[in-house]
């Protein structure tokens, strides 16, 4: 059994492995933002969250499974347009906000402890709801791939895999949060000799790196966010999946006939588009009806 779990589990994270990298694009880019005191324990609460998420839908997931197999296929849409209609709302706000709004920035910077703990715990709980997501999608991706085995390897790949993929994403997380910290420390350290000129080289190569590095995964979390939110749906939607598979299929076999490889190459790059643009769609749709839905709720002052 064990030889089992072990070659399951090689399967199942090369299976998962482009929704690991969103997932750790995500939540780095989730976590930013807070002060450098405070970036590790919200990294640590946020990975508490996640460790609650699989504990949630391992045992859910292979209940489903065992019962009601097609009701995945629904939840995981309702996860995908969730993403989807996040990655829109984010896109919405950086395109109409101004910079010196009175209600975004100004506010932030004069804000009281307590506005700022209310901050860090809506960031907190805004990146436990999208590991969710993204959880639940690892969590059934890997189903797939054991659905046939026995009931007791079924539970110790999903139980194996879901602690090794929460501890590897926000030990990687933590690393770059606190990518400037090791910077300013190197620098500070620095004194005079060979070493201490490449400490103090080190110290500013990533203090200047930083920034750039969490600007990337804020763009690379927002896209993933369309891009793994629209393949869920394209997948879980049959005409959807069809239409994107025959878009690649027309470039693997038509296009270039005499250079299949890169036939293969722009294939794939269709489908990643595809899944995007659908992403794009399904989140203004969605954000659009929840605001058309609100307006007729009531509210309170």
């Amino acid at each position: 059994m064990l030889d089992d779990v072990a070659i399951l589990s090689k399967v199942a994270a090369k299976k998962t492995a482009g929704v690991l990298g969103d997932d750790l694009a995500l939540n780095a880019e989730q976590v930013s933002g807070v002060k450098a005191e405070r970036e590790l324990p919200v990294v640590w609460a946020v990975a508490k969250g996640s460790f609650l998420n699989k504990l949630i839908l391992v045992p859910s997931a292979l209940t489903i499974s065992y019962f009601i197999p097609s009701l995945i296929t629904y939840l995981l849409i309702i996860g995908g347009l969730y993403l989807c209609f996040e990655g829109f709302e984010k896109v919405l706000h950086k395109l109409t906000h101004k910079k010196g709004d009175a209600s975004s920035d100004l506010l932030l910077q004069n804000a009281q402890d307590v506005d700022i703990k209310a901050l860090e715990k809506a960031k907190i709980k805004g990146a436990i709801l999208t590991d969710f997501v993204l959880s639940a999608e690892i969590i059934v991706i890997i189903l797939g791939t054991v659905q046939t085995e026995p009931f007791v390897t079924q539970v110790t790949v999903l139980s194996l895999m879901s602690i090794v993929f929460t501890v590897g994403v926000y030990g990687f997380v933590a690393l770059i949060v606190k990518i400037d910290d090791l910077g300013l420390y190197l620098l500070q350290s620095a004194t005079v000799g060979r070493f201490n000129s490449l400490k103090s080289l080190s110290g500013r190569f990533l203090l200047r790196f930083a920034p750039l590095l969490m600007k990337g995964l804020t763009i690379v979390g927002t896209a993933a966010m369309f891009l793994v939110g629209g393949g869920i749906i394209a997948h879980g939607i049959p005409f959807l999946h069809h239409f994107v598979e025959a878009s690649s299929a027309l470039y693997n076999t038509n296009a270039i006939s005499q250079l299949p490889a890169i036939g293969n190459i722009i294939g794939s790059l269709m489908v990643i588009l595809l899944n995007g643009l659908i992403g794009i769609i399904a989140g203004g749709l969605s954000l659009g009806l929840f605001k058309l839905v609100a307006q007729f709720l009531p509210t309170t002052d």
